[in-house]
C-alpha cells in the first residue's frame, strides 16, 4: 500500500492549482494570454527579492531588509548616473554600498550574535534614512540614458515573455545551482537544519552566515535595478510599502521551513506564482487594497501555523532567539 505523505509544497501546490483554475473559469479575462503574462511580470520582482529571502531563511534567519537593500543601492546607482559620474564608478559603488551593508548584516548576525530579526530591522531603516537624508535628490530617481546599454534587463521580452520574468528565471537557476551544486550551500542546509551540529563538525558557520546576508543584499540589487529598468525609475519610498511582508509570504507560503535547512528555490517559486495569482484575482475582482492586506495577513498566519505543525522544532534543533 502507497502511503502518500502531504508536504507544504505539495499542499500549496494543490492550492495554486484549484484557485488558478478555479479564477480560470469564473474570472472573465484571467486565461487570457495577455493577462496571464501581466500576472507573471508583476510578481518577478517579488520573485526575485523572495529568493533572497530564501537564502537566509534556509540558514535559520530572515531578512527585513530586502526592500531598503533593493531601494537604496540601485537608486544610488542612478542617483550616481544622474549627478554625472562614470558608469564604471556608478555601478561598484552601488556594488561596494550593497556589499558593504551585506557584511554589517552577517557581521552583527553571526558575530556580534544579535537576533536577524531586530539586527535586518534597524539595518533596514538605517538604509533608508541614509539615502533619504544623503543619497536621494527626489524621491523617485529617473532612470538614466547612460545605462541604456542594460535596460532591457527590465524591458520588453524574449520568445513572448517578459524580461523581468526571465531574470527571476535565470536568478533562480543561479541559486539553484549554488545551493544544490556548492559546497557553501550544503553548508547553509546544514547550519540551518541543526546549527550545534554544524558548529561542532567543524563547519564555518559564522562566515557562511555572513555570506548568506551579502548574497541577500546582492540579490536586492540585482532586483533594484531590474525594477528601476521595467519602470524607467526607482521609487525610492518603495522601501515604507508593505512590500517585505510579501516576501515573507512567498518564502513561507512556498514551503521553506522557518525552522531551517529546508526548501529551495522549486519553493520560491510555488510561492510567488500562488501570491501572484491571488492578487491578481483580487484585482480583476476590484478588491480594495486595505482588504488584499488582510487577506494576505491571514493567510500568512495560516502558511506559519502550518509551517509549525509540518516543520516542527524540536529539543535537538531549537535555538532559541536565532530569528
Amino acid at each position: 500500500m502507497i502511503k502518500l505523505r502531504a508536504t507544504q509544497q505539495t499542499i500549496v501546490f494543490t492550492l495554486f492549482m484549484l484557485m488558478f483554475l478555479g479564477f480560470s473559469f469564473f474570472l472573465p479575462g484571467f486565461a487570457q494570454v495577455d493577462n496571464l503574462l501581466t500576472l507573471l511580470q508583476n510578481v518577478a520582482i517579488l520573485g526575485i527579492l523572495g529568493l533572497g529571502m530564501a537564502v537566509v531563511v534556509i540558514g535559520r534567519g530572515i531578512d527585513i531588509s530586502m526592500i531598503a537593500a533593493m531601494a537604496v543601492p540601485s537608486g544610488f546607482l542612478l542617483q550616481l548616473m544622474q549627478n554625472g559620474h562614470s558608469v564604471g564608478a556608478a555601478v561598484a559603488m552601488a556594488f561596494v554600498l550593497s556589499m558593504a551593508f551585506g557584511l554589517l548584516n552577517g557581521w552583527l548576525i553571526a558575530y556580534a550574535e544579535v537576533p536577524s530579526l531586530f539586527t535586518t530591522l534597524a539595518s533596514g531603516l538605517f538604509l533608508a534614512g541614509l539615502g533619504q537624508a544623503f543619497i536621494f535628490q527626489l524621491e523617485v530617481v529617473q532612470w538614466p540614458t547612460e545605462l541604456d546599454a542594460i535596460v532591457w534587463m527590465g524591458r520588453g521580452s524574449f520568445a513572448g515573455i517578459p524580461m523581468p520574468v526571465i531574470m527571476f528565471g535565470l536568478a533562480a537557476a543561479l541559486l539553484a545551482l549554488f545551493l544544490q551544486r556548492m559546497r557553501a550551500g550544503a553548508f547553509i542546509y546544514a547550519m540551518g537544519d541543526n546549527p550545534f551540529s554544524a558548529r561542532a563538525t567543524g563547519l564555518p558557520t559564522r562566515p557562511i552566515m555572513v555570506l548568506q546576508y551579502v548574497l541577500a543584499a546582492l540579490i536586492g540589487l540585482f532586483a533594484g535595478v531590474v525594477m528601476a529598468a521595467s519602470v524607467n525609475s526607482m521609487p525610492t519610498r518603495i522601501y515604507n510599502s508593505t512590500m517585505v511582508y510579501d516576501v515573507v509570504l512567498v518564502v513561507v507560503l512556498g514551503g521553506i521551513g522557518l525552522s531551517g535547512g529546508r526548501g529551495g528555490v522549486v519553493n520560491v517559486i510555488i510561492g510567488t506564482l500562488l501570491i501572484g495569482t491571488m492578487l491578481n484575482g483580487m484585482t480583476i475582482m476590484d478588491i480594495s487594497y486595505s482588504v488584499q492586506n488582510i487577506v494576505k495577513g491571514v493567510v500568512l498566519l495560516a502558511a506559519i501555523l502550518i509551517d509549525s505543525v509540518l516543520n516542527p522544532r524540536n529539543e535537538e534543533t531549537a535555538q532559541q532567539g536565532d530569528i
